[in-house]
């Protein structure tokens, strides 16, 4: 690569007396090295992103910037204005400009360096050796990190103190680990000079730190972001962490910039004081940071005051305010989709693996639901011969009950007729992102037309997100990137994955699901018993985690046909039983022993009456939480009871979802009452027994001095959280 700048995109006496004379100036220069090819066009994608936000910064700088498809490689200009440039900053004109011009596809190596220079910015050593700079080649040369040629103006000592622009910076990794330092750098850049883990320097905070413990500083994690991510988001975190290193703070940044993003490690988001969000777009995984106080700005203020972002968010700590955390879904799935939290570096294959079919599974829930409960509403409208109702299209009577009833049973096979697509497409997206959305719903549109079902589904989805990530990896010429997502990517993983659904692997996934659907229509006695009772127990096992929702997964795919087997639907009525299970039997536990519940327990039994007859597993997970070794195993028992007894019943069930409110709909209902009752009573009997067994905490129940509840939350203690 070419040097980033060079003396000829360097105008120490620039006489523009606007930012859009300034910026046609430098981008003169770009041109004549070649490195914008429109310069009407480059021009109009800076104003474009100039009317976002104006980048004029406190100190005198203007640093406009833009990625453009006008540019062939990464290019730095600088100019240096005497009368100074209204760039929109708060204390006035800037003397210092930067153009900073990056390619629409730029790789994340050239990014990063982009993003050094940014963080050099907030150097005032830096700015003011560019203000004494006496010629172009000596202030190309201290913005690249080199020794001055010549007799250069540049003040003795001070290119030394300035780190390369034109050199990468250190590896996400090294400075994910450095989580613990004062002041560290962020996820993208290396980390900053100063007081590291384990260093004797350093400030402590004093007695009025809010929540932090004596002995350690106060410890803020910020996430920083801008439209552009090349210069503010990286500024904002030199701001961050240099007002934290004077404060005795220690500030942890991560910098979602157009380079990407390392998540800040999960322990050192769990040992934060605060939080504070800079951004002008969308925090990526916000979920991550609820519970802790929190201060939300954009970016500039994080540039421009960082020490008053810092002073607010400790302000908060002191005063116990936070951020709610994000309540789980209906479905087991929290307030974010498996792609959006992501993964974690270190992460093995098969823990990505499960992620990826996490992804596919969570969107395909909100179908089967829908359109579960759509075609069960429509058989017990107009029972279970509305299956040959004629479409609705052509005869449809607003009189007639068995009308309405075949509309929503076809309304709810449409809804069915995008499983196997919906679950593919998303697969593709956990590996691929957007760019794996196309061959993945193709894929999982041919799993259908060839009979392969939600076998094929998942192959489809798999082979997707494989081809997608394999041409991302191609080296491809600037020219074609503009297209890449829109054309290419698209045309060719979608051209590969329905040649090998169709012509390879399609016919031997269909005869394997086939085969699984004759095995599971043979089941009977003894074996479905046992499939019911493992069922159960997965189902209890982590409630609403992964093992769950394997387990809901294999049920709803069998009843997501038009016309499903009695075997398949007692599978579904099983695995709802069991699920429905846990949160009833904490329910009942807490109310006929709540001396063995602290208050917050015994709150939450009150809402799991709801959760557990609604058929949502989450609500037992505050006591699985506070009592693992006791809940989990006690309603894995009274699980693997109730999905055997169901099985055994013979009970059956159309529905994917619904609880007791679908018992209408369900096969042998009495007895499926029944079985579940028993699960109840045996989880209840158990948590019991086993609570019982140790030592209550102290004032579990009885009045402390002054008629106060000790078994209420304490401020001072760690409780369980819902996770």
């Amino acid at each position: 690569m070419s040097e980033m700048i060079t003396a000829d995109l360097v105008d120490l006496d620039l006489s523009a007396d606007s930012k859009e004379a300034a910026a046609r100036a430098l981008a003169e220069r770009m041109v004549a090295l070649g490195r914008v090819t429109d310069l009407d066009g480059f021009l109009a994608d800076v104003a474009a992103r100039e009317a976002q936000m104006p980048t004029g910064l406190d100190g005198g700088i203007g640093i406009p910037h833009c990625r453009s498809e006008h540019v062939t490689e990464p290019t730095l200009a600088f100019g240096r204005s005497a009368a100074g440039i209204d760039f929109g900053a708060a204390d006035g004109p800037a003397d210092l400009i930067f153009l900073i011009a990056a390619p629409a596809g730029a790789d994340d190596a050239h990014l990063t360096i982009l993003s050094s220079l940014a963080r050099q910015l907030m150097n005032a050593e830096f700015t003011d050796a560019l203000r004494a700079a006496a010629d172009a080649g000596a202030a190309a040369a201290l913005i690249r990190g080199e020794e001055p040629d010549g007799t250069g103006g540049v003040p003795e000592g001070i290119e030394d103190s300035v780190d390369s622009v034109d050199s990468v910076a250190v590896p996400a990794a090294a400075s994910a680990g450095a989580a613990t330092g004062i002041a560290t750098g962020s996820p993208d850049v290396g980390p900053e000079e100063g007081p590291q883990n384990g260093s004797e320097e350093g400030p402590r905070n004093g007695p009025d730190d809010g929540p932090a413990e004596r002995g350690r500083p106060f410890r803020v994690v910020a996430v920083t972001s801008c439209p552009t991510g090349i210069a503010h988001t990286y500024m904002a975190a030199e701001s961050l962490e240099k007002a934290g290193r004077e404060a005795g703070v220690e500030v942890v940044v991560e910098t979602q910039g157009s380079a990407g993003f390392t998540r800040l490690d999960p322990a050192v988001i769990e040992a934060a004081d605060g939080v504070i969000f800079a951004h002008d777009v969308p925090v990526r995984d916000k979920d991550r940071f609820a519970g802790k106080p929190t201060v939300d700005t954009g970016v500039k203020a994080a540039i421009n005051r960082p020490g008053e972002l810092i002073d607010e968010v400790r302000g908060k700590a002191a005063r116990g305010e936070v951020t709610a955390a994000g309540a789980a879904g209906t479905d087991g799935a929290s307030g974010t989709t498996p792609v959006e939290r992501g993964g974690k570096p270190g992460e093995g294959y098969g823990t990505k693996l499960r992620v990826w079919l996490m992804s596919g599974v969570s969107y395909m829930v909100p179908f089967v639901a829908a359109g579960g409960l759509l075609i069960a509403l429509g058989f017990a409208i107009g029972g279970y011969e509305i299956n040959k109702a004629p479409s609705v299209m052509d005869h449809f009577v607003w009189s007639q009950a068995d009308s309405w009833a075949a509309l929503l049973f076809q309304v709810g096979g449409v809804a069915f007729a995008f499983l196997v697509p919906v679950l593919a497409g998303y697969i593709a997206y956990g590996m691929a992102d957007r760019p794996g959305l196309v061959p993945g719903f193709v894929g999982g549109s041919i799993a259908l037309t060839v009979n392969a079902g939600f076998l094929g589904g998942l192959a489809a989805g798999l082979i997707s997100g494989a081809v997608v990530m394999a041409i991302q990896r191609v080296r491809i010429p600037a020219a074609l990137r503009g297209i890449m997502p829109v054309v290419v990517i698209p045309l060719i993983s979608s051209a590969v994955v329905g040649f090998l659904m169709f012509v390879v692997i399609g016919k031997p996934i269909a005869s394997a699901q086939k085969a699984m659907t004759d095995w599971l229509s043979g089941l009977s006695g003894a074996n479905a018993v046992l499939l019911g009772a493992l069922l159960g127990l997965m189902m209890c096992f982590d409630l609403g985690g992964p093992v769950n929702k394997v387990a809901y997964a294999f049920a709803t795919a069998g009843i997501a046909v038009a016309d499903p087997s009695d075997s398949a639907m007692k599978i579904m009525a099983a695995v709802m039983a069991a699920g429905m299970v846990p949160p009833l039997a904490m329910a009942l536990a807490t109310t006929v022993r709540g001396k063995l519940f602290n208050a917050a327990e015994r709150e939450n039994g009150k809402a799991a009456w709801v959760l557990g007859a609604s058929f949502i597993s989450e609500g037992a997970i505050p006591f699985a939480a506070a009592d693992p070794l006791r809940v989990i195993p006690s309603s894995m028992v009274g699980g693997a009871l109730t999905g055997a007894l169901s099985m055994a019943f013979g009970a059956t069930l159309r529905a994917p979802h619904g609880g007791i409110f679908v018992v209408p709909l369900i096969g042998n209902p009495l007895l499926y009452l029944v079985a579940i009752a028993a699960g109840v009573c045996v989880t209840t009997a158990l948590v019991i027994v086993l609570k019982g067994l140790r030592k209550p905490a102290p004032g579990a129940v009885s009045q402390g001095p002054g008629g106060t509840d000790p078994s209420a939350p304490s401020p001072e203690a760690k409780q369980p959280v819902a996770a």
